[in-house]
């Protein structure tokens, strides 16, 4: 990549990223005010890992007598601390960058704006944030905010993006949130699902519809064309196939309801044409701890 087209792409960038926070920070407040704050009191001292030592932590959260044994330094991690650590996920895949015409926005336009909104929440009450597959350690505080938008941005420009999360290591006894339009083949999806519970986690999927996704409301002769190399599919009569799209969907939906059930996670459907407060206080509330 020539400077030139290096510069174009960061002032990208740049003039993106501050109105999703802006849109993000909103979203979170007006949710913050029907909630109550998450922070807990104590460290802990239950060890789980040493992890490698990475710029930022601490230098008194270095192990010495373990970063001794190796070239290596090391921080010491308890089980508490990993507990308080939310994993997020939104699928950046091309099926997610379409709307119909009677929805405000894409679908990874509102997943991120969700991912964002409830990483400033978490970050608010003291949880620690990671973003799945940015490569980035948990992160603390409301300066984390402003890495974790980067970051989101970084992962929607890479080149190949899926429809599920690639296997990355994550913390144990974490919890994870994933969103995306999950429209994909359910074999792949539940055994993702499956992935994470066994590290073990506990999660939620959204799945994020467009309101065309789910009534279908074409009449007619319509000519479908696949955003993720599917083809195009010619339908004479689209309102003679409606009735079995919508039991594909809820066979879809099923799927992942009972994939969600089998790992103890959650799962819930939000439509772009919904406001996103509703969604982000569900989530919120689902990452409640449990008592």
């Amino acid at each position: 990549m020539s400077a030139t087209a290096s510069a174009r792409r960061a002032e990208a960038l740049a003039a993106r990223l501050p109105p999703l926070l802006v849109a993000a920070e909103r979203v979170a407040a007006t949710v913050a005010q029907g909630v109550h704050g998450r922070r807990r009191v104590g460290q802990g001292d239950s060890f789980w890992q040493f992890r490698p030592f990475l710029a930022g932590d601490p230098v008194g959260r270095i192990d010495w007598r373990q970063s001794a044994k190796t070239d290596r330094t090391f921080i010491r991690e308890t089980e508490w601390e990993a507990a308080q650590t939310v994993c997020l996920w939104r699928d950046a895949s091309a099926s997610m960058r379409w709307r119909s015409r009677a929805a405000p926005v894409e679908k990874i336009a509102r997943a991120e704006l969700l991912t964002l909104a409830l990483a400033a929440l978490l970050l608010r009450g003291g949880e620690r944030v990671k973003l799945i597959g940015a490569g980035m350690r948990p992160l603390a505080g409301r300066s984390a905010l402003d890495a974790i938008a980067a970051a989101i941005q970084r992962r929607g420009e890479a080149e190949k993006e899926t429809g599920t999360p690639a296997d990355f290591a994550q913390p144990r006894h974490a919890r994870a949130v994933l969103m995306g339009d999950f429209l994909g083949p359910l074999p792949e999806i539940q055994a993702a699902i499956g992935r994470f519970a066994a590290i073990p986690l506990r999660g939620h999927v959204l799945q994020i519809l467009d309101p065309a996704e789910e009534a279908l409301p074409y009449e007619g002769r319509v000519r479908f064309e696949g955003l993720e190399r599917e083809g195009e599919t010619l339908i004479s009569r689209v309102d003679g196939v409606r009735d079995a799209y919508a039991r594909k969907l809820a066979a879809q939906q099923d799927g992942l309801r009972a994939a969600c059930q089998a790992a103890g996670w959650s799962f819930a459907v939000h439509r772009t044409d919904g406001p996103p407060e509703a969604a982000l206080m569900a989530l919120y509330t689902a990452l409640a701890p449990v008592r």
